[in-house]
């Protein structure tokens, strides 16, 4: 069984880390999973600054769901009710991760999800910095070409390596961001 990764809608809200961590879901080395209600989550809060996405962006999850196969997590719902986080309007995210079986849970938002509640269920919570750098140090290789790719793909405008994770490090991947310098000429 591949490990599993749960993506709170604080990361998939900021198009260039969501861009960048599906790459990495792509490659197989993890599951990545999430819900209809994440995905809710973050469009919902991106609509409030950008209302003439509406239609982008719900293609935009019609893909996600495609691209990552048995990425949606379904049947947690019942789970929601029992459980106690900072933020209860967090609990759909946990429920989700333990319907999921997930390991980690990726997010910026590490207060709202104790580590040692987590701990109950047999999951963390980690930083989305934290969680591709073990990717980096784990599969270097494949992390390396997910962002070779996703920094092809940015076309309007075009990145330089450079440029490219400047952009990352915007996103929170400031670690990371570092890390990928050494391998800037692959990028």
């Amino acid at each position: 069984m591949r490990f599993i990764a749960l993506f709170d809608a604080c990361v998939l809200y900021p198009a260039p880390l969501r861009d960048f961590l599906l790459r990495l879901a792509t490659t197989g080395l993890f599951a990545a999973k999430w819900s209809d209600q994440i995905h809710d989550e973050w469009i919902r809060n991106l609509l409030l600054k950008r209302p003439e996405l509406e239609n982008q962006l719900n293609r935009t999850r019609k893909l996600m769901n495609e691209a990552i196969p048995d990425s949606l997590v379904t049947g947690h719902e019942s789970l929601i009710d029992g459980l106690i986080l900072p933020d209860p309007d967090d609990r759909h995210v946990l429920a989700a991760a333990i319907r999921s079986h997930a390991q980690i849970i990726v997010t910026f938002n590490l207060k709202d999800f104790p580590t040692k509640t987590l701990a109950g269920f047999g999951m963390e919570p980690m930083h989305p910095d934290k969680f591709t750098q073990h990717q980096l140090d784990l599969h270097h290789g494949y992390v390396i070409t997910a962002a070779k790719q996703h920094r092809a793909a940015l076309v309007n405008p075009p990145k330089t390596a450079a440029e490219y994770l400047e952009t990352l490090a915007a996103q929170g991947l400031v670690i990371t961001a570092d890390k990928l310098k050494e391998f800037i000429h692959l990028i």
